[in-house]
């Protein structure tokens, strides 16, 4: 049995009462989704200025009513400190995913970035520290690595951010820190590195790559590689992330309190190796041959080569990656397939 399957039994047997910032978002989504089949109590804050009501009506189909019963929702922005406060009473665990998620986003709009992602954290910390939370896990990202070059990128080892998203998620590991050194405040970090998976945005000039790319496959268009091909990125599937959340927010060891895990499945692909692979689970799936992708300028802000070393979080929490690329890649392909037939 791995660590995670034991948790699961354990929050089975005990159930909590969590607080998921981001919960109408891609990830906050699947974490209330994972958290009410396991019989817990799940508060949620979103303004939906991401996140979307179709995630959470997808999520209400999947777990029943009588799951669902147990989930609370607050419309409300972590920018504002009392909606925080009020979110984060009577609260064991808070899973921050609430913020801005857009790398070239950041560039044009560093001040939104800053208030959502810096402002925001800071407010999380402080509601839930003065209301007894027993821990926050919160949302970091690879972008933090910046400008280091060394691969894998492992968690002691960053560069300068190249982007306002990537200095907002440094300065939140900073302030994690900060909260454990003065007021002994418990909370864990995660870089994600790419994760990916169904109901993740397809759509706008910001999308992820692998939504953009699957919805645009099964529709017959072009897809877009910015660069030649050579950018790579290390992808994960969603599953895993929410894997990583639910250890991170239970580990008992002191030694893991105030740090940063890597969350990724440590096997870094080139882009145009990733559109080959995605163009032909699409094939399988619809019986179509898509043809090439269309290659334009580099995107600025983006890091041109990332990769994670995944040995801490192994180690020290017991994660172990579970789907494997393909089963993941043809999940995810399917749950878009047929999102897409239901609107036609």
């Amino acid at each position: 049995m791995t660590a995670y399957q034991r948790l699961q039994a354990d929050l089975r047997s005990k159930p909590r009462t969590w607080l998921i910032t981001g919960v109408a978002g891609f990830i906050g989504s699947h974490l209330l989704e994972a958290l009410l089949q396991l019989g817990q109590t799940v508060v949620g804050l979103d303004n939906y200025s991401t996140g979307s009501p179709l995630n959470l009506n997808d999520v209400q189909r999947r777990v029943g009513e009588e799951a669902w019963a147990r989930f609370l929702f607050h419309r409300g922005t972590v920018i504002d400190i009392g909606y925080c406060r009020e979110a984060t009473q009577h609260v064991d665990y808070v899973l921050h995913h609430a913020g801005f998620v857009s790398v070239p986003l950041s560039i044009e709009d560093p001040i939104g970035c800053h208030d959502a992602n810096v402002t925001g954290m800071l407010n999380l910390l402080v509601a839930a520290r003065d209301n007894r939370v027993r821990r926050v896990v919160y949302a970091s990202s690879s972008a933090v690595y910046g400008d280091d070059e060394r691969l894998p990128k492992v968690e002691e080892q960053i560069g300068r951010p190249l982007s306002p998203y990537g200095a907002s998620k440094l300065m939140n590991e900073i302030q994690a820190r900060l909260f454990l050194e003065h007021y002994a405040f418990e909370s864990i970090g995660l870089r994600y590195f790419n994760p990916f998976g169904p109901r993740q945005n397809p759509r706008g000039g910001y999308a992820a790559v692998i939504p953009q790319w699957i919805t645009a496959l099964l529709r017959g268009e072009s897809c877009v590689i910015h660069g030649d091909g050579s950018i790579t990125r290390d992808f994960g599937p969603v599953a895993d992330v929410v894997q990583a959340n639910l250890l991170a927010a239970t580990a008992t060891s002191a030694s893991r309190l105030g740090g940063v895990y890597n969350v990724a499945l440590g096997a870094p692909m080139r882009l145009d190796e990733l559109y080959t692979r995605l163009a032909a689970t699409v094939a399988e799936l619809t019986g179509t041959s898509p043809g090439p992708a269309i290659h334009r300028p580099p995107r600025a802000g983006d890091v041109q080569h990332s990769g994670a070393d995944t040995s801490r979080i192994q180690r020290e929490l017991g994660f172990a990656p579970g789907l494997g690329l393909e089963a993941a890649f043809t999940e995810t392909a399917r749950w878009y397939q047929t999102e897409l037939n239901s609107r036609t």
